[in-house]
């Protein structure tokens, strides 16, 4: 265990005892236990001294034992209906990367976009947000790196070398790869866990919902505009390829899909239940319209889809099925720990009046409400490159809420762009994993990263300005 990780792990607890021992209260008595047990679990965050799922079970252990929520009412939070879409999500993953659906899919999209080096990289890019809309950014990119390392193995092993040029498409690909997983995500509500603990939030806290249509209205346009702006930064400014030329890169991804071979039938009802998914997600409030019986929700469609990979066979005499409980081995449980750790550090602040002293603070300041976005939203976006987004979004989305309240804003129009910069992390390797899986690859170095990865973030908070002070107030 490395140093920092060390401190963490026994800094957490002795800032909580610390704070618990103040001979004074800061808000009130159960607001400052709450402080004390957030504290503790952001130090745990940040250091990573443990896994951040576990730090995510702080609150079920120490709430009901300081008297701040009884165990029932905590635990409720790990069982939001808001964990449960986000499971049938990773099961229609699970089901897409275990028929390699997910490959054909990008490899065929890549095919499509052309072979000229910038539209490779262009190709590339399209694949990879696409992907990363309905599956783990981390599964993306694992995915998408070894196709992209045998196109540019193309170029290492031709007859001039690797040149300048060879090496700029190299880091246009990579970069491109990483970014889009990390922008592609935020088109979807199960696109990347921070938009699922927003939304859990909002509706465990505020009874406002979100359905997956409206998300997608503002998470789609916004992920196609970052995505365009990062190819044309790095084709056209930061990495530019303008000799090179190469066609072999058909023949790699051509190889690649014979391998694949034709599209089982496994890949067939896969497709037709992810397919049918989507639709029920997207038409889900017409539907409710014709049917007003049926009251479907997005979390009732995730879990029938679930079901549906578990239960429909694919070979009924051989008991054969799609997916079986054992593959859920894959699954990112700990990630739905976390949701829950999240929503009930929330609940916490909530009903320990955290939540209402910030709203009281704020409503009686002169703090201008447009300087306060771009402030919070620069603070997520750079905050973000150091620690995990999820476990940010779980510590400040409350408090956001809480400022938005005070300033006698609409909840929505702060907590979007504030969590949709939490996944717009361009800038450094261990910011996310789509940026450390590419970066080990060898083709990235810290400063190639970050140079471009600062010019994005910048553009990032841009977008997200504009979107606060014009497109939200249109939209909800």
């Amino acid at each position: 265990m490395d140093l920092s990780k060390r401190i963490g792990l026994f800094t957490g607890p002795i800032l909580f005892f610390i704070i618990l021992g103040l001979p004074f209260e800061m808000i009130s008595e159960n607001g400052d236990m709450v402080i004390a047990v957030a504290v503790w679990m952001v130090t745990w965050w940040i250091t990573e001294a443990v896994s951040i799922s576990v730090t995510a079970l702080l609150p079920l252990l120490f709430f009901p034992i300081l008297k701040i929520m009884e165990i029932d009412d905590v635990g409720a939070n790990y069982g939001s209906p808001i964990i449960f879409l986000f499971f049938g999500g990773f099961v229609l993953a699970l089901a897409l990367e275990k028929v390699n659906l997910h490959k054909r899919i990008a490899l065929n999209i890549i095919r499509i976009t052309g072979t000229t080096p910038n539209k490779v990289v262009l190709g590339f890019m399209i694949a990879t947000a696409s992907l990363s809309m309905w599956i783990s950014n981390t599964a993306t990119t694992v995915v998408m790196l070894p196709i992209a390392m045998s196109v540019i193995g193309l170029l290492v092993n031709d007859e001039d070398g690797f040149t300048k040029d060879d090496r700029n498409f190299a880091l246009s690909v990579m970069l491109g790869i990483a970014f889009s997983a990390n922008a592609g995500g935020v088109a979807t509500v199960i696109g990347t866990p921070p938009n699922s603990v927003m939304i859990g939030l909002l509706e465990n806290e505020y009874n406002i919902e979100i359905s997956f249509l409206k998300w997608m209205i503002i998470g789609v346009p916004f992920s196609a505009l970052m995505i365009w702006i990062s190819y044309l930064v790095l084709v056209k400014w930061m990495y530019p390829n303008k000799q090179l030329k190469f066609t072999a890169s058909r023949e790699v991804i051509d190889q690649e899909l014979r391998k694949l071979g034709p599209m089982s039938g496994k890949e067939k009802m896969v497709l037709g239940i992810f397919g049918v998914t989507v639709f029920l997600w997207i038409f889900r409030t017409v539907i409710n319209g014709i049917f007003p019986v049926l009251k479907l929700n997005d979390t009732m469609i995730s879990i029938t889809a679930a079901i549906a990979m578990f239960s429909i066979p694919y070979n009924l005499k051989k008991g054969d099925f799609i997916i079986e409980w054992k593959d859920t081995s894959k699954l990112a449980w700990g990630i739905l720990i976390l949701f829950g750790g999240g929503l009930a550090l929330a609940k916490g602040m909530s009903v320990s009046g955290i939540v209402d002293m910030v709203s009281a603070a704020i409503g009686e300041s002169d703090i201008s409400i447009f300087l306060t976005a771009v402030l919070l939203i620069t603070l997520m976006l750079f905050m973000t490159e150091l620690m995990s987004n999820v476990a940010l979004i779980a510590v400040l989305a409350p408090v956001v809420a809480g400022i938005a309240i005070g300033l006698d804003l609409p909840i929505l129009y702060l907590l979007i762009p504030v969590t949709i910069a939490s996944s717009c992390a361009f800038m450094l390797p261990m910011a996310t994993p789509p940026n450390a899986i590419v970066f080990a690859s060898g083709y990235v170095k810290v400063s190639e990263m970050a140079r471009v990865g600062v010019v994005l973030n910048l553009i990032a908070i841009s977008i997200l300005v504009i979107m606060f002070q014009f497109v939200l107030p249109l939209v909800f």
